[in-house]
Parts: C-alpha cells; sequence; structure tokens
C-alpha cells in the first residue's frame, strides 16, 4: 500500500484481539518495522513463527512493544493453557460458572466457548459481547456467535435500559438481541444453573450475587491481575475484591498475556537484526538493555534523524 511517500507492508499477527498488525514503513531509502502489539503463544502463533523465520531484511529502525517487560505469565503461558484450567472449573459444576474477560479479548472467548463444548455446557454473553461477536463474522466464520446453538444472550438491566433510551444504539442488531431464539433469562439460568457458563466484564460482578447459594460459584478471572491488585480503580474491582473471600465462591485466576514474552521479543529482534531498535508501549524501558541490542531510547515527540 502506498500512500504519499510511504510504501505501508502489514503483517497480521497474533494477538488476544483479532485484526492486529505489524507493519513495514519505507519512504526515502529507510525501512522502519513497527510491531503494534503482538504475541506467540495465543491461538495465531504461527504467524509470528512465519514473522521470525522470513523476516523482512535491512530494517533501520525497530518499534518494538515491550508490554510484558517486567511482568510474568508463568502459570498460564499459552491460551490452550487458560482453556484447559476452565474446562477442570466447569466440567463438575453444581451451581453456575462465571468467567470474568474483555468482550474484546476474542481468544479468550473462544476459549470459554471451547471448554462449554468440551463439557457440555452453554455460553452465555451479555448484549455487548453478542454484538463484537457479531462483527467478528466480517473477519472469520469460526467464531462463536448467538446464532450457534450453544450461545445464549442475556440482556442485563443496564444495557437494557441503554437500549429503550437509544433504540438505534445496535442498530439493526438490535432485533436480533432481543429475539426469544437468542435470548435466555436469569430465572432460566436459575433453574438449571450447572448448564450453563457466564462470561462477563468485571464491570458486571455485582450480577455474581444474585447466584450466590450453598453450591459455590466458580468465577474465573481471566484479565490482568492487576486491576484487581494494583490500580484497582476498574468499576467492579471492589465488588470482586470482596468476593473473592466469600466462602460460595470458587476463585481462580487463569489469564494468559496479549503481549510477547521476553523470550520471544529477543527472537523477534533478533531475526529483524535493526540497525535501531526503540522502545514502545512499556513500563520498563530500561530493562531492553539489558536483553536487546542497539537500543536507543526516546521521549515522547523527540525526533529522530535517520542517516
Amino acid at each position: 500500500m502506498d500512500i504519499g511517500p510511504f510504501k505501508i507492508t502489514p503483517y497480521l499477527m497474533d494477538h488476544s484481539s483479532p485484526d492486529a498488525f505489524a507493519f513495514l514503513v519505507e519512504a526515502d531509502g529507510k525501512r522502519l518495522f513497527y510491531t503494534g502489539d503482538l504475541r506467540a503463544h495465543g491461538r495465531k502463533g504461527v504467524l509470528f513463527e512465519r514473522l521470525v523465520e522470513d523476516p523482512p531484511p535491512d530494517i533501520d529502525v525497530l518499534l518494538m512493544e515491550g508490554t510484558m517487560l517486567g511482568r510474568t505469565s508463568n502459570n498460564f503461558p499459552t491460551e490452550s493453557a487458560v482453556e484447559d484450567k476452565i474446562v477442570e472449573m466447569i466440567k463438575g459444576q453444581r451451581n453456575t460458572s462465571f468467567v470474568i474477560c474483555s468482550s474484546q479479548n476474542i481468544d479468550r472467548l473462544v476459549s470459554v466457548f471451547r471448554a462449554c463444548k468440551k463439557t457440555g455446557k452453554t455460553l452465555v454473553v451479555d448484549v455487548y459481547a453478542a454484538w463484537v461477536l457479531e462483527q467478528m463474522k466480517l473477519v472469520s466464520d469460526r467464531v462463536p456467535n448467538m446464532f450457534w446453538d450453544e450461545v445464549k444472550v442475556i440482556v442485563p438491566n443496564p444495557q437494557y435500559q441503554v437500549v429503550k433510551t437509544d433504540p438505534e444504539f445496535f442498530g439493526n442488531f438490535q432485533n436480533e438481541m432481543f429475539n426469544p431464539e437468542h435470548r435466555i433469562k436469569p430465572r432460566e439460568i436459575l433453574a438449571a444453573p450447572a448448564d450453563f457458563v457466564q462470561a462477563i466484564r468485571l464491570s458486571g460482578s455485582k450480577f455474581i450475587e444474585g447466584y450466590l447459594t450453598d453450591s459455590p460459584v466458580n468465577v474465573v478471572y481471566s484479565q490482568w491481575l492487576g486491576y484487581l491488585e494494583e490500580v484497582q480503580d476498574q468499576y467492579g474491582a471492589d465488588v470482586l475484591n470482596r468476593l473473592r473471600d466469600d466462602s460460595r465462591i470458587n476463585f481462580v485466576y487463569a489469564h494468559t498475556t496479549g503481549h510477547a514474552l521476553l523470550e520471544d521479543l529477543k527472537r523477534l529482534a533478533s531475526s529483524l537484526s535493526p540497525k535501531t531498535l526503540i522502545p514502545i508501549h512499556t513500563e520498563c524501558r530500561d530493562d531492553f538493555k539489558e536483553h536487546l541490542e542497539n537500543v536507543l531510547e526516546l521521549e515522547d515527540r523527540q525526533m529522530l534523524e535517520l542517516t
């Protein structure tokens, strides 16, 4: 693709969200490679391996993300490991289970769906997640959506009020969401809670309280643990932190990052062999020099002149 003086080549990459790209940008005889957000341990890890095995040559500048520098992902190094843990949690459930994850983490929603398939459960998503999955049909017909028999849509009251206030909020998709064929109501889940696994966002933690009985509720927290233990300003974090200590809750952390681990960043840098490597998207840019070569730290808006 040519945009003005720039030639831009996209590279589809493995990431927790779909359509994540790295880019090769060429102009005036110089070549810059921008990693974007990427990883090597997800469902599309083969894309990372292809890049490492056949990299573009003669890279002058590499802009490399470093989200995971200073963090680890030892307990759940791959997306498959997360799926296995969810299966372990829900296969013998006597009450309903909740998996707390981002509705835009498509790989995670696929993991939850696959775990439901393996254990004979029905996946329940809210309106927003259903809408996100519907948009994914433009990219892939292999991503679960509410038209599949094993997926149902629940309409929490806050989302119902949004749609009631603005009937055009979800466009034509709204009619399908309220179709009884796709929709499920809380009383239906409560009548047979062990049959369902609900994927919710952190902001929906309060809905867990409606299912507390003598039979424990499984809660699989499948996001960065820092939202609960470090940042703690995410809506719903206070509720979930309180519920973690409730004897009626089986709380389990099962998450793998959407970003590349240090060893994979080292493999990628070695493969691309840039003349200059500039850290981006990281809280630990000083660590780059300990592990990688030709590292140059720049401040925001600082200019770099290539000679």
